[in-house]
């Protein structure tokens, strides 16, 4: 849980913008929040709800203490609206039922906030029925909508909504603060080159996750290049029950990607900037054997692996097929 002052040391240009606003009473009725995973558009929108809600915060940071503060933080305040994906995207009848609690007085105030989370899945009927609430903004009503894809909102809903673009964390800022909390260097490098918030950097570290996760990435890679006829075995003995949600087949991929890059840094002489730093006799083998060709048809492999996540193919064929390609080359 940090304060405005303390998120202004990654987004000081967001943390200004927003401060100032709520210090003078200006605050837009709608905000997009846009920028890649991890840049902390999560904790600043329920940041801002505080200090929306907040009774006794002190210009713009919320007292953390209030019934109001505590119940957005236990993620129950009655007049704070959270709308996720229904499966695969945002539905229209979602948007409905988000109106017609607005149609009703607040609870406790006439405040009320709603957010919308991956706000670039909502369905072409969702996202027109959401312009028209935009549209018609009721009474002392504030919406943030996030994204990673801010290119595949409505162009009529970002018109009527305040855009703030969240900048990546620094890797190596990063890198440091990990270090600093005790995390051991070659798992704080792949971590700062997946996400660029220190919080989820800590989580995905938690429990050694990141280091049994690179360790599985490794033994795949091993098993490809010098046993590659039990590539499967570790696929379906290994990595499946390792890799078990979407989200985390997503990191391991991020993880493969980021092996192949190493390679190509390797073949190019920039191993200063290789991210498996303990994995340079590995690397260096692989730059020697893999063609351009076959590394730049490799590294695809992954990257379409990535994108067809994205589309919702399920985990477990893509993978086989990523491997099967991977072999191939």
């Amino acid at each position: 849980m940090r304060t405005w002052e303390q998120l202004a040391d990654t987004q000081p240009t967001i943390v200004k913008m927003l401060t100032n606003s709520l210090v003078k009473d200006r605050l837009a009725h709608a905000y997009i929040f846009e920028g890649g995973r991890g840049t902390g558009k999560k904790e600043a929108a329920n940041l801002l709800a505080k200090s929306f809600f907040c009774l006794n915060r002190q210009g713009a940071e919320p007292c953390f203490s209030c019934r109001d503060c505590k119940r957005i933080d236990s993620g129950n305040h009655p007049d704070i609206h959270v709308i996720e994906t229904d499966g695969t995207s945002i539905k229209v009848d979602q948007i409905r039922n988000l109106k017609k609690e607005f149609s009703m007085r607040g609870l406790e105030s006439k405040k009320k906030v709603y957010i919308v989370e991956e706000a670039e899945k909502m369905t072409d009927a969702a996202a027109n029925s959401l312009l028209k609430f935009l549209e018609e903004p009721d009474g002392e009503a504030l919406a943030v909508l996030i994204t990673t894809q801010v290119q595949r909102l409505l162009k009529t809903i970002v018109s009527r909504s305040q855009m703030l673009s969240f900048a990546p964390l620094s890797s190596d800022i990063l890198v440091r603060k990990l270090v600093n909390e005790g995390i051991n260097e070659k798992d704080a490098l792949v971590v700062s080159r997946i996400t660029s918030d220190l919080e989820e950097s800590l989580e995905l570290c938690r429990e050694d996750w990141i280091a049994q996760a690179r360790n599985k990435v490794i033994q795949l890679i091993d098993d490809l290049s010098l046993r590659p006829r039990y590539a499967f075995i570790t696929l379906q003995e290994e990595w499946i029950p390792f890799f078990k949600e979407k989200k985390d087949v997503q990191l391991g991929i991020d993880l493969l990607m980021l092996w192949y890059r190493d390679v190509i840094r390797m073949q190019v002489d920039q191993t200063d900037q290789i991210v498996y730093i303990d994995q340079e006799e590995k690397l260096q083998d692989q730059a020697l054997k893999l063609t351009q060709v076959k590394l730049g048809n490799n590294l695809q492999a992954v990257m379409d692996a990535k994108r067809r996540l994205d589309a919702n193919t399920a985990p477990q064929l893509l993978m086989e097929q990523m491997l099967l390609r991977l072999q191939e080359g």
